[in-house]
């Protein structure tokens, strides 16, 4: 209970339960609001709590099975902190403008990431020395602008398992592709939003950079801690593997071994053959 008495004491600080005016609120966040102060609805920290470990087991364990974790927050607040938590945990992040069909067009999307890193390869290899030093220029600058956009997704190969978003409503396309792909969603919900659109909402005022960054870096943490406990299993699967291999190749020779001493002793020198007591040997001779 005293982490959960500390946490919320650190929610309080960062200012997280501050919603918005009373005249913009979603009805929908009734559940999540404590109280009314001034024209603005106070967050209930306690359900903020709740919602906030809950939300971490869940990305834990996906970061765990080795699945991909989106970061979404293209509000100026948001930017710096989404990347440097994503870049923490090597995970893809979109800070810039949501390009239509990120998700749901992926694999355009996955060209116009090759391109920009074909452009990069060529510009730094000396593919392009002969060209005019106007085109180089301007290759350069669509490489800087694919660069801006793409960035955070360069290393994506597929499409992420679960979206974490700053502002849900903010970020309604971003929404509405994980919806319609069946992807599961995380984000910070303030007084003015939907809860029911999101599969896991944590009730916090998403727009004050402190409150952004409380609720990321301790989303952030969870992941670590995933992607830590599946590098642990990993090493002691290996180690189990390689104990078996040796347990394997030991029985195999101590078998080769016990195999080649039944041969030896098969092909010996033939026992000599004692005459029983009973006779069949050659009598002595009488005396007359």
């Amino acid at each position: 209970m005293e982490n959960n008495t500390t946490l919320q004491q650190q929610l309080l600080e960062a200012g997280v339960h501050f919603g918005h005016l009373r005249k913009k609120w979603n009805p929908k966040m009734l559940p999540y609001i404590y109280a009314e102060k001034k024209g603005i609805h106070i967050i209930d920290l306690n359900k903020t709590v709740e919602c906030l470990q809950e939300t971490a087991i869940a990305l834990k364990n996906i970061a765990k099975s080795g699945k991909k974790i989106m970061f979404v927050g293209t509000k100026k607040q948001a930017k710096e902190i989404v990347t440097e938590c994503a870049k923490r945990v090597n995970m893809p992040y979109v800070t810039e403008r949501w390009l239509g069909g990120m998700l749901t067009n992926f694999n355009t999307v996955r060209k116009s990431v090759k391109k920009m890193q074909s452009i990069e390869k060529m510009l730094g290899d000396g593919s392009f020395d002969n060209i005019t030093k106007k085109e180089r220029l301007q290759l350069s600058r669509d490489k800087e602008k694919m660069e801006k956009v793409l960035g955070g997704i360069a290393q994506l190969g597929r499409v992420p398992s679960a979206l974490f978003i700053i502002d849900i409503g903010h970020e309604h396309i971003a929404m509405a592709e994980a919806k319609r792909l069946g992807i599961t969603t995380f984000g910070m919900v303030d007084t003015n939003c939907d809860p029911n659109k999101v599969d896991f909402p944590v009730p916090a005022n998403d727009d004050a950079t402190k409150s952004i960054a409380i609720i990321t870096n301790y989303i952030t943490a969870a992941i670590a801690e995933g992607l830590a406990e599946r590098q642990a299993e990993k090493a002691e699967e290996e180690e189990a593997e390689e104990s078996a291999e040796n347990a394997l190749r030991f029985s195999v020779d101590v078998e080769a071994e016990a195999e080649g001493g039944k041969k030896g002793g098969k092909s010996g020198a033939p026992k000599r053959r004692i005459p029983s007591a009973g006779g069949g040997g050659r009598k002595p001779a009488q005396k007359k």
